[in-house]
């Protein structure tokens, strides 16, 4: 995938980018595979907001993907790369040999009529799904499964990877993303590869509207609004309050400790990057 940039003959598209395309081989997804997927605007069961910011944006169909890579030992090849407009990696369309049509998040570096199986007997490359036993150390993997059957849960965004470092007894050592060191269980499927789409990060998005075709309301400043509305809001003049950053409703908003202090997944990191 290459960054686009553009003409400057506008202030936003001065330091606008955007994605070339050049990957995408159709722009006609398999309709079999498309089902509606309606707007929520952030709102609950009840119509409460639960969730601030969201509205608005193009319409989309959600794509069906197989996360959990379960036709063992059945061929398949790659038919299309597509783009998907619900998540940031790119999605592949495979025809098996059984006349079954599936969708899987396509790795970097994949191909149109590339052969491709998953299960014990499937090959270590590109796109194969296999046990995690089975994938040699080193190796970098994607859409990492945390129990048996229940589908890839782990390294599923666009340019993101977990690597096996070791094994031992009925768990592998799998480096996340995160950098920690995570025992999984040696049965759980794993896919080879880095996730697509690897430069989207680097993407600019330049004005405030193109926010707004991805569904993204603005956010407003606490410090901008009257007291009512925030805990940080009023003063006189332009005041930040000089008490620490929180939310709306008073919880500390940049560096506040969120996580439970213990989680029953916590025997299962063996190297963690934060302290718990």
């Amino acid at each position: 995938m290459g960054i686009k940039h553009y003409k400057p003959t506008t202030p936003t598209l001065r330091f606008r980018t955007g994605y070339n395309f050049g990957e995408i081989t159709t722009d006609q997804p398999e309709k079999s595979l498309l089902k509606p997927k309606a707007k929520t605007g952030g709102r609950n069961n009840r119509g409460r907001i639960t969730c601030r910011h969201r509205g608005g944006g193009h319409r989309k169909h959600y794509r069906i993907i197989d996360f959990k890579r379960d036709k063992i030992g059945i061929p398949a090849k790659v038919a299309t790369i597509e783009y998907d407009p619900n998540r940031t990696a790119r999605i592949a369309l495979l025809h098996y040999v059984d006349g079954e049509k599936r969708y899987i998040i396509a790795p970097e570096g994949l191909r149109v009529g590339t052969k491709i199986m998953s299960g014990p007997g499937a090959e270590v490359s590109l796109g194969n799904a296999l046990p995690l036993e089975l994938i040699p150390l080193g190796s970098v993997v994607h859409n990492i499964e945390l129990k048996k059957g229940r589908g890839g849960q782990i390294a599923r965004s666009a340019g993101a990877f977990a690597q096996v470092v070791a094994k031992d007894g009925d768990y592998v050592h799998v480096k996340m993303p995160s950098n920690d060191v995570h025992l999984i269980r040696k049965e759980c499927l794993a896919t080879i590869g880095q996730v697509s789409n690897v430069d989207h990060s680097l993407i600019k998005i330049g004005k405030a509207g193109r926010k707004r075709w991805l569904g993204i309301r603005p956010t407003v400043r606490g410090v901008a609004m009257n007291p009512v509305d925030h805990p940080m809001g009023g003063g006189e003049g332009k005041s930040s309050g000089g008490g620490h950053p929180v939310s709306p409703w008073g919880k500390p908003a940049k560096g506040g400790k969120t996580r439970k202090t213990r989680k029953y997944s916590d025997k299962y990191i063996v190297k963690a990057v934060k302290k718990r």
